[in-house]
């Protein structure tokens, strides 16, 4: 293989331009999960803006980009996902046919050791050393939001029913409910971050915000402006107040889901819901394909699904001793989590423990 390896600042024009066409003719090769915002060459660059170690792979075949592979690298060697923690597509943008050697690409980009959570299907080299693989809910918008809609009313009548009516009851009780697709006040964004973090904090999660690098990546990407990616703020608004919103990414196909939250005064109404729905009638109406709603086991995620797509997580490596220490610290860590939040009789003490002790925070 041909490999470059280049600072994100120094991709040129047509390397970006070939990044995002390999993207947007993905679904006509079958690979419809590599134009995921994720994987864009907008993300990397934020992440790059943001963040220490970003590095992008180039691998070419006459002369001409036939791969993308955007990395973090530590001085020791130690690879990671782009933006591993917070991305929920990794993986390598290819044309179609192009196949690699792990190693061989870990060796030209000075890894020991890759990780990643998130990857997506496809990538048979790097699934090969995959220790999990996850669902990943999509809800399919690409017949039109009336499809979707008649099919999740007979999926889950109850739930359909009962949604559609919590919309109409807050319009009543809190005034007339209007919804933006794209909001561009940034006084919005800063009030969904500080809903998110009160819930992190409720539930007794790590705060991610509490990360300056995370608030100036989001900051960052809600600024970002492409013809295929956009940063997109979705508001639910009762009497002009915002009492749902959620941030995440587009490209030509895909709305990849990532930080919603509401206000929990309106917790009885199930904003977040119809949010959700809301941003699926838009996004069928902009020419979107499917919503992806991540990695993560939520029952609204499986409420709102029409199918699922399948990430794994692992690390792929070199024989290198630095490659041996980095999964003899990781491993026992992953593993134990995974088992807890596979098995209820572990998640649902663990997650009420949590819970207990994020409201005791919270009241500090």
């Amino acid at each position: 293989m041909d490999i470059s390896v280049y600072r994100p600042g120094e991709l040129t024009a047509a390397d970006r331009a070939a990044w995002t066409a390999m993207q947007s003719k993905a679904h006509l090769h079958g690979s419809e999960e590599l134009a995921n915002p994720f994987l864009s060459p907008e993300f990397a660059l934020a992440v790059g803006r943001c963040r220490r170690g970003v590095r992008i792979a180039v691998s070419r075949e006459g002369g001409e980009p036939a791969a993308f592979f955007p990395f973090q690298r530590s001085a020791a060697g130690v690879g990671r996902a782009i933006g591993l923690g917070v991305s929920d597509a990794q993986g390598v943008v290819h044309r179609p046919g192009f196949t690699w050697d792990a190693r061989e690409l870990l060796r030209a980009c000075g890894l020991a050791v890759w990780e990643f959570d998130h990857l997506v299907t496809g990538q048979q080299p790097f699934q090969a050393a995959a220790t999990g693989a996850f669902p990943s809910p999509v809800m399919d918008v690409d017949q039109g939001y009336d499809s979707y809609l008649r099919e999740l009313r007979a999926r889950s009548p109850k739930f359909t029913r009962t949604t559609l009516a919590k919309e109409r009851k807050l319009g009543r009780d809190a005034g007339p409910v209007t919804y933006v697709h794209d909001e561009r006040d940034p006084a919005v964004l800063r009030t969904l971050m500080g809903w998110k973090s009160a819930q992190y904090r409720r539930t007794g999660r790590s705060d991610r915000f509490a990360h300056e690098w995370i608030t100036h990546l989001v900051t960052r990407l809600f600024h970002t402006r492409s013809e295929p990616f956009a940063g997109i703020l979705s508001v639910l608004y009762a009497a002009g107040k915002p009492v749902a919103a959620h941030f995440g990414l587009r490209t030509e196909r895909v709305l990849a889901c990532w930080f919603p939250a509401y206000d929990p005064a309106y917790a009885k109404y199930s904003p977040g819901l119809v949010l959700h729905l809301r941003m699926a009638e838009a996004a069928a109406a902009d020419g979107i394909a499917y919503l992806d709603l991540g990695r993560g086991q939520k029952e609204y995620k499986d409420s709102l699904k029409t199918r699922e797509l399948q990430v794994f997580e692992g690390w792929v490596t070199r024989r290198h001793p630095v490659a041996i220490g980095h999964r003899a610290r990781r491993a026992p860590v992953r593993a134990l989590r995974n088992v807890v939040l596979s098995r209820p009789e572990l998640f649902e003490p663990a997650d009420r423990i949590l819970k207990r002790m994020g409201k005791i925070r919270s009241r500090e």
